[in-house]
């Protein structure tokens, strides 16, 4: 088995909690259902929010779906001039068989314009 690195992201509508919550989590199962991931395979999850994301911790999500025992950080994504508002990306590191390019990169909503090249 192989650790690798598993990307995603999705465009929030509005910096509301709730909308938040629900979309990371649907992030979330989608990048682990297209990889073939059981929670026992994470290593670790990254998550970075644009500045304009204040309503919560997106890691929350994540806790709410049961992965608490799962090494979890957020941070805060460059401000860079221009740059899509309302983003929150996510980086699963898992333990896999996949081949690196096996790997199934998840972007949802308008953050699928960030990756159109790996975007599902």
């Amino acid at each position: 088995m192989a650790v690798r690195a598993i990307r995603g992201a999705i465009q929030l509508d509005s910096d509301e909690r709730e909308h938040l919550l629900r979309s990371t989590a649907e992030l979330l199962a989608k990048m682990m259902h297209a990889n073939d991931l059981d929670t026992a395979d994470l290593v670790s999850i990254l998550f970075t929010a644009t500045p304009d994301i204040t309503s919560e911790f997106p890691a929350l999500a994540a806790r709410e779906l049961g992965l608490g025992d799962v090494p979890l950080m957020c941070f805060v994504e460059m401000n860079v001039a221009k740059a899509m508002p309302l983003v929150i990306r996510v980086m699963i590191n898992a333990e896999t068989k996949l081949e690196r390019s096996q790997v199934q990169h998840v972007y949802l909503r308008g953050a699928t314009r960030l990756r159109l090249d790996i975007a599902q």
